[in-house]
């Protein structure tokens, strides 16, 4: 039976087997997904067993995704421009490193928006982390013509700017998120602020042109307050839980050989998981 996994520690929150289960499920492939808490010390260990185990590959969170870097064969230009890795292939006994979560936001974004380019004018990308590297990195290669990063942070916020957008990045600081927004084609929520159990995202939209597309990648809560201020104005808005579905797509098809879409029934799929777990 062909298998595959999520690392993580802790692990018990991660909505990646619904995803997986599902397709498996759907496609009627004899495969499995399953969760693995694997402490930090043990995850050279654990990427080393891999092959040997029989397993295809593996999705990584936290904390595992940048220190999983050195401990790979091969690691796929872009996962190493954002320097995390959430996808571990294993090629003829070797492990493969790559980062979906660029693919996903895009992917996610042109399919709530049909049409959307992002050619069509500046970005607005609040933060600096993990998810933010690996959008900023997806717009840039999109040919988005500026890509200005709101982030507390100053120095991080510059030093994503010049490794992943050089030449069209322009960092504004947290202060001034509000003005940033003017002429804007797309605002990207891509900090935990608004996040259930987190602080609120304070942002006033009233210098954002209505045509401006509002994506939060936060999804739980699904619809956010962000998402309902954007709605309420006539802002086009895409939720967050999209990003992740269809981030799984390409780990899906380099361990099970398949494609696999993302559907209305998946969506359902894995709200319901959501529903199921204390901490989604």
């Amino acid at each position: 039976m062909m298998k595959a996994c999520v690392i993580g520690w802790p692990v018990e929150h991660s909505l990646s087997p619904a995803l997986h289960g599902t397709w498996l499920r759907q496609y009627g492939i004899a495969g499995e997904y399953v969760k693995r808490a694997v402490r930090p010390a043990d995850l050279p260990a654990t990427l080393g067993s891999l092959a040997a185990e029989g397993w295809r590959g593996c999705n990584l969170t936290v904390p595992h995704k940048e220190a999983a870097l050195p401990l790979l064969d091969r690691v796929a230009a872009g996962a190493r421009r954002i320097g995390a890795v959430n996808t571990v292939a294993v090629e003829n006994g070797k492990l493969a490193g790559f980062n979906t979560d660029g693919f996903g936001f895009l992917e996610n974004l042109r399919a709530a928006v049909p049409g959307f380019d992002a050619k069509a004018g500046p970005a607005v990308v609040l933060g600096a982390g993990g998810a933010a590297r690996a959008i900023v990195d997806a717009l840039a290669g999109a040919g988005a013509p500026e890509i200005r990063i709101v982030n507390r942070a100053r120095a991080r916020a510059t030093r994503l700017g010049d490794e992943l957008a050089p030449g069209v990045a322009r960092i504004q600081p947290w202060a001034e998120r509000t003005a940033a927004l003017a002429g804007a084609a797309l605002l990207v929520n891509a900090t935990s602020l608004g996040m259930e159990k987190n602080p609120p995202l304070e942002i006033d939209l009233a210098r954002l042109p209505k045509t401006a597309v509002v994506d939060d990648i936060v999804y739980a809560p699904l619809e956010t307050a962000l998402l309902k201020a954007a709605k309420a104005r006539g802002n086009p808005t895409v939720d967050g839980l999209g990003m992740l579905l269809h981030q799984g797509r390409p780990g899906f098809r380099l361990w099970f050989g398949v494609m696999p879409e993302v559907t209305p029934a998946l969506r359902e799929a894995v709200l319901a998981a959501m529903g199921s777990c204390e901490h989604p």
